[in-house]
């Protein structure tokens, strides 16, 4: 869960233009947070929401019965694995899905999550069964937006991308516009994730002092994450990659895993 606390809502925001509008639910382990779009301008947002209000809405009732025009709901992985498009076979997925130690209360997932690449991945029952309120061919994988976002704006391969959500972080490497390393950590306080950064580096056979962090979410400039991994790296900075048009009191950074969900409206794009 996200330690920011988020409640905007523009002045123009009204349900009764949702059948233009996007909405946006990305959902963490026990809450969600939604984020409302008119083109390419957010007009809502609000986060640190419990998983009941999906299922059994109150305080967003009046919200999560609107009849918007696109849904798109990012969903969580509790383990996941990555495939080349030309080698995965939806038949085998009940012996691939072996290899993520599901459990009983668990349910196997996959989806191309790039032009080249599929994720096979596991998530809660119970957080399949409250995005299925707003049926499952709106259900991305989480991070689908995030990667695809970063892979569109001509990453260096030498750049590692970082977005940090709670104690989550997640990493990505790019080559030539491709994704060549992707892989999420649990991390607690900037050593450990120093840590973890710098073992992605040695893993991928990065000069640190060549290797440049971008980062997004739970994440200000000049804090103590920030700081700790500048003491390793090249250069180490906020990433200001921008999707949506938003008011000066929402940091572009803190919700771009969110926004970036907005890249995924279609069906067809699952």
């Amino acid at each position: 869960m996200s330690e920011y606390n988020y409640n905007y809502h523009d002045d123009d925001f009204s349900l009764d233009k949702a059948q233009g509008y996007t909405l946006l639910i990305q959902i963490d382990k026990t809450t969600f947070t939604y984020a409302v779009t008119d083109q390419n301008r957010l007009i809502a947002v609000a986060d640190n929401h419990p998983l009941d209000e999906l299922s059994n809405p109150e305080e967003l009732l009046d919200l999560l019965s609107a009849n918007f025009k696109n849904v798109v709901i990012g969903l969580p992985a509790t383990g996941f694995s990555l495939l080349p498009q030309t080698v995965f076979n939806p038949e085998k997925l009940t012996y691939l899905a072996r290899f993520l130690d599901v459990k009983a209360d668990e349910k196997v997932l996959s989806q191309p999550i790039d032009s080249r690449n599929v994720i096979i991945y596991k998530t809660p029952e119970t957080i399949l069964n409250a995005a299925d309120e707003f049926g499952l061919r709106h259900t991305v994988y989480t991070s689908k937006g995030w990667l695809n976002v970063l892979a569109r704006n001509q990453p260096g391969d030498r750049d590692l991308y970082v977005n940090i959500n709670g104690n989550t972080v997640e990493i990505a490497n790019f080559n030539f516009s491709k994704l060549r390393f992707y892989n999420t950590f649990e991390f607690a306080g900037e050593d450990e994730l120093a840590y973890f950064v710098s073992l992605v580096t040695d893993e991928l056979n990065l000069q640190p002092a060549y290797t440049y962090v971008y980062i997004s979410g739970d994440v200000d400039a000049g804090d103590k994450n920030i700081t700790r991994l500048a003491e390793f790296f090249g250069k180490v900075e906020v990433n200001t990659t921008k999707i949506l048009q938003t008011p000066l009191e929402i940091e572009g950074h803190k919700i771009l895993s969110l926004s970036a969900l907005s890249l995924c409206v279609s069906s067809e794009a699952l």
